[in-house]
């Protein structure tokens, strides 16, 4: 039996194919398209999971959806009625696409793909839930999700025990851990359900000098409960974020959207959410494992990627263990409602923990040199020994280099896939990525890759991190990593495993070996604005039109300095432009 999962029309559309309880593919929609948080309809991540199923869309057995469109549509009617006639003009221009959309799912999946079996619903939180459980591997566990807003619920808590998940609470519109993030990321200019986690890294910067500020928008009870002070926000209007009187309290009008400039005043506003964020997270962690009398946590939502949170979870709650789906976010709803239908609903046997994150898309080195072959690229062919060693080879020499190989990764984060790759040890390594290559802000940190049975040689953590999702100090007394060490010495970590990733693994043992170092900077490869690369096409260009200075895609080497002008062939097949 094969299971569709489908996330889409809001943020981060994704696609799941579940074959027989085995997660065989997954993928988002921008991967494809190249508009990063495509929200539109899967039709090239579903192309692409049915391929990697090696099965067409006759073979599909039932489609279920992460979301229940009519629930979704009662809060958007029941919230303009309520707000009238300040809600009339966004109810008017909304309901033309979620009619056309969601609420039309069967048709839709006729007339895209030609789909004409059963489809089913699942419910939001529901499917983060089952995201994070199902692909967990115990056979029980509390279970928390957070995020903006999903139907009606926000965040929910509960259990899972065998095939079984029990919601058991929940918190519903407009009160939002999720949208007060927004709203503040907003206020600090940055784009909501976009740049959430630039917020996050500006934080270390500031002090928590607004905290009190940020407890008058949102009050917290000791489990963890809360409300906002809706006198403050706006979004039930549809209108905007929030209200003047949020700038008021603040003391200082909106930064502008993407400006140059962020002062103190930003990075301590920063600060102050992080710290009320965390209180929240931690009692709301406390309060679910002394009720359900189960201390390991699922977690999931668009809030479980805020790796700062989820370190003093496990710092500050009574949590034995912690597990976070690599794509907790909506798209990872796809794989949740999939999943929520064969082990939820079917009561199938549910199989072991998630055993990798590389589950999207992958060339073979033919693919590949047909590629490099059709842009007259400069390039040698390298025996996986020899790319190994010329790979140090770069980074010991300052080089920044491309790291593309085998499947993409599922989630936003890059896995050492689709990475663009540093020596931590370089001091001017941070901002060389982040100016000549990344293009984006220098308060940006870069995350480690680094050996999972070494980890706690280098960092104050005593367990795995696959997906990094997890933030701890760098120990003391170790050799100097500032380009992977945040303002306050903490880092994002990403943790390897020869099981998961034997090539990616045996780079990083043997940069070890060389410098006494068992640690790169891993960033995603792309440029700010932009989807992370998928295909070997993809990654040329941000090659060639970046900073790097040498590129390892599949079983080729390139040199910058080697590579003849990149010839675009046209600025709309360039940039994606109608």
């Amino acid at each position: 039996m094969r299971v569709l999962g489908l996330s889409c029309f809001y943020h981060d559309a994704a696609a799941c194919l579940v074959d027989e309880g085995r997660i065989v593919a997954a993928a988002t929609e921008e991967s494809f398209s190249r508009k990063k948080h495509d929200s539109g309809f899967p039709k090239q991540a579903i192309a692409y999971a049915l391929a990697a199923g090696g099965t067409d869309i006759g073979g599909i057995d039932a489609i279920i959806y992460y979301d229940k469109p009519f629930r979704k549509f009662d809060r958007t009617l029941r919230t303009h009625l309520d707000n009238f006639p300040f809600g009339l003009a966004p109810f008017v221009r909304r309901m033309p696409q979620m009619i056309g959309t969601e609420m039309r799912l069967p048709k839709l999946l006729r007339d895209e793909v030609d789909y004409r079996g059963p489809v089913l619903y699942s419910e939001h939180h529901l499917s983060h839930a089952a995201s994070a459980f199902y692909c967990s591997g115990w056979d029980e566990a509390s279970i928390l999700t957070v995020d903006g807003v999903g139907e009606w619920t926000t965040s929910s808590w509960g259990a899972g025990r065998g095939t079984d998940i029990s919601l058991l609470g929940e918190t519903r519109f407009p009160h939002s851990l999720g949208l007060l993030y927004s709203a503040i990321t907003f206020y600090l200019g940055f784009k909501v359900n976009s740049a959430e986690y630039k917020v996050m890294g500006l934080a270390p910067y500031g002090q928590a000098n607004f905290v009190e500020h940020i407890r008058k928008l949102i009050a917290v009870a000791e489990d963890g409960s809360f409300r906002l002070d809706m006198d403050y926000f706006d979004f039930e209007r549809g209108q905007r974020m929030y209200k003047p009187k949020l700038e008021a309290l603040f003391g200082q009008p909106t930064r502008p959207l993407e400006a140059v400039e962020v002062t103190q005043f930003h990075k301590d506003v920063a600060r102050s959410l992080q710290v009320v964020v965390d209180d929240v997270m931690v009692k709301l962690a406390t309060h679910i494992v002394e009720r359900t009398g189960l201390p390991r946590l699922c977690l999931a939502g668009g809030v479980a990627l805020n790796c700062v949170a989820n370190g003093e979870i496990l710092r500050r709650a009574p949590v034995e263990d912690l597990y976070i789906q690599p794509s907790a976010g909506d798209a990872g709803g796809a794989m949740g409602a999939a999943l929520q239908l064969w082990n939820g609903l079917l009561k199938k046997p549910r199989l072991p923990r998630l055993a990798t994150a590389y589950l999207g898309p992958e060339e073979s080195d033919a693919e590949v040199r047909a590629t490099l072959d059709k842009y007259g690229a400069a390039y040698v062919e390298l025996g996986r020994e020899a790319i190994l060693d010329r790979t140090c080879e770069l980074l010991e020499a300052g080089k920044v280099v491309g790291w593309h190989h085998g499947r993409m990764e599922w989630g936003p984060r890059a896995l050492g896939h689709r990475t663009i790759l540093g020596d931590p040890r370089n001091v001017d390594m941070r901002d060389t990525i982040n100016r000549k290559i990344k293009m984006r802000e220098g308060f940006r940190p870069f995350a480690p890759s680094v050996l999972e049975d070494r980890v706690s040689e280098w960092f104050e953590i005593d367990r795995p991190s696959p997906y990094m999702l997890l933030v701890a100090q760098v120990k003391p007394g170790m050799t100097p990593l500032p380009s992977i060490t945040h303002v306050d010495n903490s880092a994002r970590i990403q943790t390897i495993s020869r099981a998961e990733d034997a090539l990616y693994y045996d780079l990083i043992e043997r940069f070890g070996q060389r410098t006494g170092v068992p640690v790169v900077i891993n960033t995603s490869m792309n440029v700010r604005g932009e989807p992370m690369v998928n295909t070997a096409d993809d990654t040329y260009r941000c090659f060639m039109r970046t900073g790097m200075d040498a590129l390892v895609c599949g079983s080729f080497v390139l040199l910058k300095e080697e590579q003849p002008a990149l010839q675009l062939r046209s600025a709309a097949d360039e940039f994606g432009l109608d």
